[in-house]
Parts: C-alpha cells; sequence; structure tokens
C-alpha cells in the first residue's frame, strides 16, 4: 500500500508549515472548526486541560502579542492567532499534560490543512510567558501559555524536509 493514498497519511506529508499570508479573512466557521480538531486530542485520563483563545487583527491584543515574539512580522501577517493554553486547574500530571498540548496543536495545524488555510506553530512566544499573559490579561496561578497558532490564507505553499528513517532509528527492527 502506498502511504500516500491513505488520507490521514497524505494530509501529514503534505502539510507544511507557512509563514506568509494573503489578506484574505479567516472565517469564525473556519476558526471553530481548527478549534473542535484540538478538541479531539487525546489526553491523559481525558483530562482535556488545554485551553484556546481566538484572535483576530482588529484586536488590540494581536499588536500587543507581537511585542511579546520575535516572529512578530508573521504575527501582523496572519489572520487569526490561535492561544492554547493549560488550565492548571485541570491538569493531573506535567509532563503528561504537557505532552497532550502538543498533540492538540498538532491536531490544529493538520484541521488548518484540512481547511486548505496555512499556519505555523509560534513555540518561541512561550519564552515570555508573563508578558503574553499580561498583554491577554490572563492569571498566571491558573494558565500556562503552550504556543499560538498564527493561521492564514497562505502565500506560499510551504517547504519542508525530513531525515530518512534510518537515520532516526535507534536501532533496527
Amino acid at each position: 500500500m502506498e502511504l500516500s493514498d491513505n488520507p490521514v497519511f497524505k494530509a501529514l506529508f503534505e502539510r507544511r508549515s507557512v509563514r506568509k499570508f494573503t489578506d484574505a479573512p479567516v472565517t469564525r466557521d473556519e476558526a471553530l472548526a481548527i478549534l473542535e480538531a484540538g478538541r479531539w486530542a487525546p489526553s491523559g485520563l481525558n483530562n482535556q486541560p488545554w485551553r484556546f483563545m481566538c484572535l483576530w487583527p482588529d484586536d488590540p491584543r494581536f499588536e500587543a502579542l507581537a511585542g511579546c515574539t520575535k516572529y512578530a512580522a508573521v504575527v501582523r501577517a496572519c489572520g487569526l492567532l490561535v492561544g492554547v493554553f493549560l488550565d492548571k486547574d485541570a491538569m493531573y500530571s506535567p509532563l503528561k499534560d504537557h505532552q497532550t498540548a502538543g498533540a492538540c496543536i498538532q491536531n490544529m495545524l493538520l484541521g488548518v490543512h484540512a481547511l486548505g488555510l496555512g499556519g505555523v506553530w509560534l513555540g518561541e512566544i512561550i519564552n515570555q510567558p508573563q508578558q503574553v499573559l499580561d498583554a491577554l490579561k490572563l492569571d498566571a496561578e491558573r494558565y500556562e501559555v503552550m504556543a499560538f497558532i498564527a493561521v492564514g490564507h497562505p502565500a506560499h505553499p510551504g517547504a519542508s524536509s525530513r531525515e530518512p528513517l534510518e537515520k532516526l532509528l535507534i536501532e533496527e527492527f
């Protein structure tokens, strides 16, 4: 069987990080679909500790977030920012809950791709967690910043390469 014939593998192989966007807006329905994709990620004990925040370019917090990352140009170019946070009140295992946030973000990125949109995981922004939480007026005692996903209509298809599988195996099987 050719893996690229399978729709799930096809999406995995075709999804790219997109950092340049057109001016076309991202709709509320598209944002809801992206959030649904994240909501269906696996989590330990099915605790679903993730919380989301959607921001559009006309929100003043959008520009404040641009000031929280070295990828400000990507933030300013996108049509939607999706913030992913962990709700500390819903967590039960920091390691597992951080891993599940990654699964949630990957689901969202695959949802972005499935909608014909482009997106990129802005992980560097977590290096300024208090600045981000202050910009959003969120309580640091309750929320932990995991990432933002910049979403928009792609101005280019994105590119990527991967190491050969043989290089990634610890041992042959």
